[in-house]
Order: structure tokens, then C-alpha cells, then sequence
């Protein structure tokens, strides 16, 4: 496994993987996120920083993002830290030397609006698909939860992001509903992962003797691994989601995969996690 410092820049076998960061610091606190763990964990993570980020992954001659953000211009009245949003996200997409038209694959981990904004730009007054040609790979089960099919049972945050995030990929007829597993090719393999949401997955890579797995919101902040009991305040079912982490990272752990969380800003885009007590330790940070 090759990793690259100055830009997080990992190799994975035939995968080529790079962190294209859209937010790097929210600026929000961390034990307001996940308020279960304990005092004692949280000491030595009090630089901890969470950022909105994509991975552009470079897999058999395509080009696979992994989430696309917040976006830009979006209407979220449940999160102020996501209105409104102005970034240059798409010039740090095209220094990464990807340009719009060459995406195949997007992969939405799940359907929240830190992972799902930057499917769509707006055009003429109209959100259209940012990516012309990808394929929009999204968990059927976030798909019946999150949309509108629900009504008011839906939060009006997540109808916002439904309306101008998913619906017009689904009406341009891009968006591919899966469930259980889905190969995206010899290497990539989405697998449900549910608690956060419904429908939310991990993406594994498996390449010349080399292994990651894509967490999305399985984690939120490194405190997590020391106590993955416990759930952020974002999931819609905590305890299912602390069984799915637990499970997810037991198996990072024991095979040696590179764990990959959706948030983790700063240097830290990627961890090795052993297993040490009742929870996960670092073994060391790829970036």
C-alpha cells in the first residue's frame, strides 16, 4: 500500500484513490456530535476536525466518486452550517484532473446532504446533474425512506435534499437503485452497512493484495474507534448503527483493511484500527 503525504494520495493495488476535500473544517463540536462518549475517551481528541469530502477513486479505466458533498446554493433550514454554500469544489475536482464530463460512477453512501450535493448544479434556474455521464449508484432502501413518497414523515431538511440532490439525477434517468450488494467492477463492491440511514453502505476495494473500506458515516469522529458503542446524533437508528461499526471495523481490523471514514479531516483521511479492549485503537494513520 502506497500512500503519498503531500495530497492524500493512496494507492490500492490498481486503485488509484485521492481525497478532494469541498469543506475542511466545519467547525463544529465534536461531543455535540456523538454525546455518548465518554469524558475520558474524548481526552487527546480535542484537535479532532471534521470535513465534507469526496474520494475520487481511478478503477479499471473509470473514474468513481465516492459521496460529492454539500454543494453549493442549497436550502437546508435544518443545517446552517450547509446553507448556502459557496466553494470552488469543482476547480479542486479538475485539479485532481477530473472535469465533470469524465465521472462514470458516483457512489451516494447514503442520502444526507453532506453526501449527496454536488450530484446536481444548478443550470438556467434548474438543479441538473453535475456529472453528464456517471451513473448514480444509490441504497434503494435510503431512496423509500427519504423520499417523497413519505410526505410529512420526512424531515423538511431531507425533502430539500431529495428535491434538488436526487430527484433530477432520478428524472434524467441516471440513478441506479441497488440493495444487499453491487459490483461496480473487479475491485469495488458496495455492501448495505444500515443504522446511520436506512439504506447506508460501505464500499470495499480489493486489489493486488491490498484492502480499504469506505465507511461513509459509519464514523464521524476518531473518538469513535475507542468507543464504538456509540452513534451520532445524525443516526436514525443508533443501535443498529453502533452493530454495523462494530462489525465493519472488527473485520478492518482483523484482515488488515484501510478504514475510511467520510469526515475524518486534517491529515488523518485514512486509518489502520487494531482491536484493544472492549473497542479500536489507531495502528497508524495513512495520511
Amino acid at each position: 500500500m502506497d500512500v503519498q503525504h503531500k495530497d492524500t494520495h493512496i494507492t490500492l493495488g490498481d486503485v488509484d484513490a485521492r481525497r478532494v476535500v469541498e469543506v475542511p473544517d466545519l467547525s463544529l463540536d465534536a461531543r455535540s456530535i456523538v454525546p455518548g462518549i465518554p469524558e475520558e475517551v474524548w481526552r487527546g481528541h480535542e484537535g479532532d476536525v471534521a470535513a465534507v469530502q469526496t474520494w475520487v477513486l481511478r478503477s479499471e479505466g473509470r473514474v468513481v466518486l465516492v459521496d460529492t458533498g454539500v454543494g453549493n446554493g442549497r436550502r437546508r433550514p435544518g443545517s446552517p452550517h450547509f446553507e448556502g454554500l459557496d466553494t470552488d469544489f469543482l476547480a479542486r475536482l479538475a485539479a485532481a484532473g477530473v472535469r465533470p464530463e469524465d465521472v462514470d460512477v458516483v457512489v451516494n453512501t447514503h442520502i444526507h446532504g453532506d453526501h449527496v450535493g454536488w450530484n446536481t448544479r444548478e443550470e438556467g434556474g434548474s438543479w441538473v446533474p453535475t456529472f453528464p455521464r456517471a451513473t448514480y449508484l444509490i441504497p434503494a432502501a435510503d431512496r423509500a425512506y427519504f423520499g417523497p413518497e413519505r410526505g410529512d414523515a420526512v424531515r423538511e431538511d431531507h425533502r430539500a435534499v431529495f428535491a434538488d440532490s436526487i430527484a433530477p439525477v432520478e428524472r434524467a434517468g441516471q440513478a441506479v437503485y441497488w440493495e444487499g450488494t453491487h459490483r461496480i467492477d473487479a475491485h469495488l463492491t458496495l455492501e448495505a452497512a444500515p443504522g446511520h440511514t436506512p439504506g447506508s453502505s460501505v464500499l470495499r476495494v480489493e486489489s493486488g493484495g491490498d484492502r480499504a473500506v469506505f465507511v461513509g458515516d459509519l464514523l464521524h469522529v476518531p473518538a469513535q474507534l475507542a468507543a464504538p458503542g456509540c452513534s451520532s446524533c445524525f443516526c436514525e437508528d443508533p443501535e443498529q448503527a453502533a452493530e454495523t461499526r462494530i462489525k465493519v471495523l472488527g473485520r478492518a481490523a482483523d484482515e488488515r483493511e484501510l478504514v475510511v471514514p467520510a469526515h475524518f479531516g486534517g491529515a488523518a483521511g485514512a486509518v489502520e484500527v487494531r482491536r484493544e479492549g472492549g473497542g479500536f485503537a489507531v495502528s497508524r494513520w495513512a495520511a
